[in-house]
């Protein structure tokens, strides 16, 4: 185990964090909003986050049992636009995020993922094949990672079961001139299962499940209940010669352990594995977790 620091980006900054919120600088605007992992001390007085924010995320109470999001308003200080663009560059990759004040804490990207999205660049420059590369991208949101594969040469799969945030994540592709990518709403358990069927195979998976969530037709996702099924059919789908994988688990409590125990079981001679905790670093050197990982690659 080990933590993976996110590599710098120019356009994102955690500025502080503390007291269960974190202040972050996304391009030119500055968000406060709710962090359950931040319980220690903020490093700057509350005067001063409320004089940096271009807006705060307040929560309501109430919140839907199956659902892993937080609910509530965004309290705009100083009249930033709802909707804006982040422009984001990693290597020789470079992209534009739409971030949006969602009626969720989310704006529309996850900072700390740009180092399992440099890891995916790096391996699909890596992975030597006559074909174009096959991704496959499931619980995809917004699309970062399926941006970054589609950037460095890959044909891409993204399923997601929400089709606001499939129509955000094309808005995504077209600001960052790219075309192409395959969009799928449904159920990623019921899409995994049928591509076992139809012999499909793919050269990179990654998997963001939530620890809750509802498919289009209203099927249930529990994580603790399907994670072992849906990475068994997952498995089965990646290339037998040139592959990586990524899992990613943001549930609270939940180990990278546990992933390393099913796809060991799964799948033995697992090459180049690593697992640990994604974390980012505020200005004041406090180190923030933000979900486990568990991922290999035979390059």
């Amino acid at each position: 185990m080990y933590n993976l620091l996110t590599p710098n980006i120019a356009s994102y900054e955690l500025i502080d964090s503390g007291n269960y919120e974190k202040l972050e600088r996304f391009g030119e605007f500055i968000l406060a909003r709710p962090e359950p992992q931040a319980v220690w001390d903020k490093s700057l007085s509350e005067e001063v986050w409320l004089k940096k924010a271009s807006a705060v995320f307040r929560k309501t109470k109430g919140k839907d049992q199956l659902s892993p999001e937080e609910r509530g308003d965004w309290q705009n200080i100083k009249n930033m636009p709802e909707k804006w663009l982040m422009n984001y560059e990693q290597g020789k990759t470079k992209l534009k995020f739409k971030l949006s004040l969602s009626s969720f804490k989310h704006v529309g990207i996850f900072p700390e993922q740009a180092e399992n999205w440099r890891f995916i660049e790096e391996k699909l420059n890596k992975i030597s094949l006559e074909e174009t590369p096959k991704v496959l991208n499931l619980f995809a949101y917004t699309g970062g990672a399926s941006l970054i594969a589609k950037a460095n040469g890959a044909d891409v799969t993204h399923v997601d079961s929400m089709k606001q945030v499939i129509s955000w994540s094309r808005e995504n592709m077209e600001a960052s001139n790219l075309s192409d990518i395959r969009w799928v709403i449904e159920d990623a358990l019921k899409f995994v299962k049928r591509e076992v069927k139809r012999g499909k195979k793919y050269n990179g998976i990654i998997l963001d499940p939530p620890a809750y969530g509802r498919g289009p037709d209203g099927e249930k996702w529990i994580l603790e209940e399907g994670l072992n099924e849906l990475i068994k059919n997952c498995l089965m789908l990646l290339h037998e010669k040139d592959f990586f994988f990524i899992l990613n688990l943001y549930s609270m409590g939940f180990s990278a352990v546990i992933a390393e125990t099913i796809i060991k079981q799964n799948y033995p001679n697992i090459p180049n594995s690593e697992m640990g905790e994604l974390v980012l670093q505020d200005t004041f050197q406090k180190r923030l977790p933000l979900g486990v990982f568990y991922r290999f690659a035979s390059v």
